[in-house]
């Protein structure tokens, strides 16, 4: 969906409709960019539970005029004691990070009342959520659909069908799904402030339910749970500059794709053809491929964030590499996770977006006792190679898939982007970058656009090159005829992620939402 611009606007995009009209309501009564984030959110968290929720994690790119940009990463550690690999990707096991989705709302909320002077209570941003928690939110057709993909796997998970199969079946689509027991736990947050659910009575409620169900997690690896202020990695690109999340992000395996892809592509503005598409996916491939050996927590290695990936990102290094471009590189295994993006623009110019994730749809499936928190399975995004940079040891953060990134140029903000698509995610926002800046198409053009994607999908498994079908035959069989395993699936395939575009222009805001999922975009 697009929104137009009409100078001066504020604007807003996000994974589903009542979150956006959320977020419309804070901008229209003058909140600020983060305070119609932490708004919506938290919405999200209730209404499309699958993808993200307070058990989750999270990262913010905090955005001014100028493009200058502020990280808040909430990446939970790993337990104390987290037990030994193989991590299992389901059930309590998998559950052995601690969560930071909430202390990210909290300190992002805080910049904005410091730094943004605004001054909307934070109570008020989380009211409505609960109350939607206590009414119950309609299901979607997404939650419906993977609910019904993942019953097997999920059902017997401590406490998952109380909440989410209150009947003993799967919800319909439109049915309302109440959340009691989730709607107290945000009243007390909303209450008594983002850190009651690391330290204090809701938090050792949490860990309690947590032991209960056999995860390793207790009240201290709560409450040792914290967001973190951080610079962004940054990159020049077609005469601006990219923004990207440090470390443990894959930020800078987008980064490398854009930069290997600005040196190996053909000129400034690279047609959408066939030999474009090949120079991309193997890109993407080498950029997967050094992501896996190098990428990691930093705390893990001493290094700092910009040290850990200089080899990734140094010009001299993606000039060589550029040149190396040649033939097809199998991409990474990583399994399929679950997001949501979401950004927002404010009077003053301020932007801001937000990604919030369980990694997998559902997560690990465990509820934590009787507050309703559906936990992540991040724990399974650690390395099952014992001597990798990201292999599971206590208290580390392990490798995270959420890449949200911010274009800046000629002294101001350009371009705020993200994606759904857990190990897809570089590359779609890859695509749509290059749509973006190298051709100046509009972000629903963009967003509307036929995607590939290189390795697993959430369905497949299978190391092939998927192309939507929209492609055309011509492209398909020339991208086979280069050595590329191709797979064909339908156009608008929900793979290929569920992406967002708030682009910045003289104008004004355009705000746009993928087709390929339920999401809106508004003007306030």
């Amino acid at each position: 969906m697009m929104v137009p611009d009409p100078a001066g606007a504020t604007a807003a995009t996000t994974p589903h409709p009542l979150a956006t009209e959320q977020a419309r309501a804070v901008l229209a009564d003058d909140g600020s960019a983060i305070e119609a984030l932490v708004a919506a959110g938290a919405v999200l968290a209730v209404a499309y539970p699958h993808m993200c929720g307070l058990g989750g994690d999270a990262v913010w790119l905090v955005t001014e005029p100028d493009g200058a940009t502020t990280v808040i990463t909430g990446f939970g550690q790993a337990a104390a004691d987290p037990g030994v690999p193989p991590v299992p990707l389901r059930g309590p096991g998998s559950a052995l990070t601690a969560a930071g989705a909430v202390d990210s709302w909290w300190q992002a909320h805080a910049h904005s009342r410091t730094h943004w002077r605004s001054t909307r209570p934070w109570a008020a941003l989380l009211g409505p959520a609960a109350a939607l928690a206590r009414e119950g939110a309609p299901v979607t057709a997404s939650q419906h659909y993977w609910h019904t993909q993942r019953r097997d796997l999920l059902r017997t998970q401590p406490g998952f069908g109380a909440v989410f199969e209150p009947d003993g079946r799967v919800p319909d689509p439109g049915m309302p799904l109440p959340q009691p027991a989730l709607a107290e736990t945000l009243d007390i947050i909303a209450r008594d402030g983002g850190r009651a659910f690391y330290e204090g009575p809701l938090a050792d409620r949490i860990a309690d339910g947590l032991g209960a169900a056999g995860v390793p997690l207790t009240a201290a690896d709560l409450a040792g749970c914290r967001a973190r202020i951080e610079q962004p990695l940054a990159m020049a690109y077609r005469g601006g500059t990219l923004l990207a999340a440090p470390p443990p992000s894959q930020g800078a395996a987008l980064l490398q794709i854009m930069g290997l892809f600005e040196r190996a592509a053909d000129g400034p503005a690279p047609p959408e053809r066939a030999g474009t598409l090949h120079v991309l996916a193997r890109c993407v491939a080498h950029a997967l491929a050094d992501r896996d050996r190098v990428v990691a927590d930093p705390d893990a290695t001493g290094s700092s964030p910009p040290d850990m990936v200089a080899t990734m990102l140094d010009a001299r290094v993606l000039d060589r590499r550029a040149a190396d471009i040649g033939g097809f590189a199998p991409a990474a295994r990583m399994p399929q996770a679950d997001t949501v993006w979401l950004a927002a623009t404010d009077r003053t110019g301020r932007s801001a977006c937000l990604m919030q994730s369980l990694y997998f749809d559902f997560g690990s499936g465990v509820i934590a006792g009787d507050t309703g928190v559906l936990w992540h399975n991040r724990g399974a995004a650690f390395s099952a190679d014992t001597d990798a940079p990201n292999a599971l040891r206590p208290g580390r953060r392990p490798l995270h898939t959420l890449t949200p990134v911010a274009y800046r140029r000629d002294g101001r903000l350009q371009l705020l982007a993200g994606t759904q698509g857990g190990n897809g995610q570089a590359q779609t926002v890859a695509q749509l970058l290059w749509r973006v800046i190298d051709l100046g198409l509009a972000p629903s053009v963009a967003l509307a656009r036929p995607r590939f994607l290189l390795g697993p999908g959430f369905e497949d498994s299978r190391q092939t090159l998927k192309l939507e079908a929209d492609f055309g035959e011509a492209v398909i069989a020339e991208l086979e005829r280069r050595g590329h395993p191709v797979e064909t699936v339908p156009a608008r395939n929900r793979m290929m992620g569920e992406a967002g575009l708030l682009q910045l222009t003289g104008a004004g805001p355009r705000a746009a939402h993928d087709p390929r999922g339920p999401g809106t975009a508004a003007l306030a």
